[in-house]
């Protein structure tokens, strides 16, 4: 049986994979994609609006190629986890 960290790994990994590659590069989010991934799998993602979605995405796109990779998705997850942690500490 998988340990409960593989398995919320295996969940990020597999969660990107979901939403990549509808529109274009399979192995990338493009705006669009990004933009129903947070929507969709955040609680926080219906309270944003579609311009902090946008600067979200721009900030995300380090290589400013007007997609997320997988690197750039976990430099978001590990934003998202620093962000939580504080949260947690209350």
């Amino acid at each position: 049986m998988a340990c409960p960290l593989d398995q919320a790994i295996c969940l990020l990994v597999s969660t990107f994979h979901k939403y990549s590659g509808r529109e274009g590069d399979r192995n990338t989010l493009s705006k669009r994609e990004l933009k129903e991934l947070i929507q969709k799998e955040l609680a926080i993602g219906s309270k944003l609006q579609d311009a902090e979605i946008a600067k979200l995405m721009d900030e995300l796109d380090r290589n400013k190629d007007q997609e997320v990779n997988f690197q750039e998705y976990v430099t978001f997850l590990g934003a998202l986890a620093m962000i939580y942690s504080e949260a947690l500490k209350g």
